[in-house]
């Protein structure tokens, strides 16, 4: 189990305030999607919770300052799926997967027993077992998402942040995504997500957190925060939201007149 708290976070990158004034709390056993426009400060702000980018105001990890945190303390806690799906040297499913271990590790020591069962248990869950002697560059981009996020699995941290797991992917490969994360989520970690997609967040996720221009629009369930009114004035659609389902619905028609 762990504890995240967000208490009046700030980033500024250059002279811009990206992220403005953001608080939250986020509870073991579930799955937040971070959404908003393009530029509204998602990435910074998931970024800025692994203390990857200097934020002003607090961010609690277990009640620990993460800034003050060191940097596999913290990579012990809270494991973490980069955004993008580059892979930059031809190592092996197993071995990529393996460097998920490395916050356990001392340096220059080797992977151990107890390593080596958390590898494949990581790979048991994302469903890469059969590629584990791949070479990661060759893998296509739904495999290549599975092998990053057994990477993340092999922390065994209590915490998954996600910075847009879905990009590039066609609709099965999101579906298998965000199915890990909904299993990781039901398993009892707490999990974030930075997503675009909001059909996939309202369909999977126990609460969105909606930004724009770097603070907080709505923070609630998919059909507290996903209203008309809020997609036209965030994204400025017109749009019908249907909320008789199991989760919201969304139909776009287009650009609104604004």
């Amino acid at each position: 189990m762990v504890s995240l708290v967000l208490d009046h976070v700030g980033v500024t990158l250059g002279r811009r305030a990206v992220v403005r004034d953001v608080s939250a709390t986020f509870a073991p056993g579930t799955l937040t999607a971070i959404v908003g426009p393009n530029g509204a400060g998602k990435s910074t702000l998931a970024r800025a919770m692994l203390a990857l980018v200097p934020a002003t105001g607090k961010i609690r990890v277990d009640g620990v300052d993460a800034a003050a945190m060191p940097r596999a303390a913290l990579a012990r806690r809270i494991a973490y799926v980069p955004q993008g799906q580059l892979l930059h040297w031809p190592l092996t499913v197993e071995r990529l997967v393996g460097l998920g271990r490395l916050p356990h590790l001392a340096p220059m020591s080797r992977i151990g027993a107890a390593d080596t069962a958390a590898i494949e248990r990581a790979m048991a869950r994302a469903d890469v077992l059969d590629l584990r002697d791949r070479v990661a560059t060759e893998l296509s981009g739904g495999e290549r998402a599975r092998v990053l996020f057994a990477r993340a699995l092999a922390v065994e941290a209590a915490a998954l942040i996600a910075d847009e797991p879905l990009a590039s992917l066609d609709p099965g490969h999101q579906i298998d995504v965000m199915d890990m994360l909904r299993a990781e989520a039901a398993g009892g970690a707490l999990v974030i997500a930075v997503l675009h997609d909001l059909t996939l967040a309202a369909r999977y996720c126990d609460r969105l957190l909606l930004i724009d221009a770097g603070r907080i629009v709505a923070d609630g369930t998919p059909a507290q925060v996903l209203t008309a009114e809020r997609l036209r004035a965030v994204y400025g659609i017109d749009a019908r939201v249907e909320t008789g389902g199991d989760w919201p619905t969304i139909t776009t028609f287009g650009r609104s007149a604004r």
